[in-house]
């Protein structure tokens, strides 16, 4: 007997490390699950915080007027029409302008005003503009760089607010 409890001891301290660390996995778990929940959650205010956004709101709506006049034009035309080009363009620019509404910190959701909308949709027209202009002429023609200008004007007065 006396040769066996040395070899029980050992056991029973080797079931002790062995339970032990199994109960801090489980714990380790149950906290990255927790970080999990709460930065899923706080991701939905900010979505939430940017969807109700009068910015956002404005640029869902040309958003959903493009597409309802590409839904038309492609009925009639085929995918080079040129009016289709350019409508695939603009939606285009509204998903990038859309992506860069979605990195804003829901602490800054307060700058997603109706006139920063409105800058967003105004500075898409004018890119459109350009890219239509760039189809037919130069860097160099004044038009061209007139457009070019007009869209740094927009740009720099949307990083204004958002920086």
């Amino acid at each position: 007997m006396k040769n066996n409890f040395p070899n029980l001891v050992i056991m029973v301290r080797f079931l002790l490390i062995v339970i032990s660390i199994f109960i801090l996995a489980a714990v380790s778990n149950a906290q990255t699950a927790a970080n999990t929940v709460s930065k899923k959650t706080a991701s939905n205010q900010t979505v939430s915080a940017i969807k109700s956004s009068p910015a956002y709101a404005e640029i869902l709506l040309l958003k959903t007027e493009l597409e309802s006049q590409l839904e038309d034009f492609l009925g009639d035309y085929t995918e080079d029409f040129p009016k289709v080009k350019q409508l695939r363009f603009q939606l285009a620019l509204l998903r990038k302008e859309t992506d860069k509404l979605f990195s804003v910190n829901a602490t800054e959701s307060s700058k997603l005003t109706l006139a920063l909308g409105k800058l967003i949709i105004r500075k898409i027209e004018l890119e459109t503009n350009l890219w239509n202009l760039k189809t037919q002429y130069k860097d160099d023609y004044p038009d061209v760089r007139k457009a070019k200008q007009k869209v740094a004007v927009f740009e720099r007065a949307i990083r204004e607010i958002l920086p």
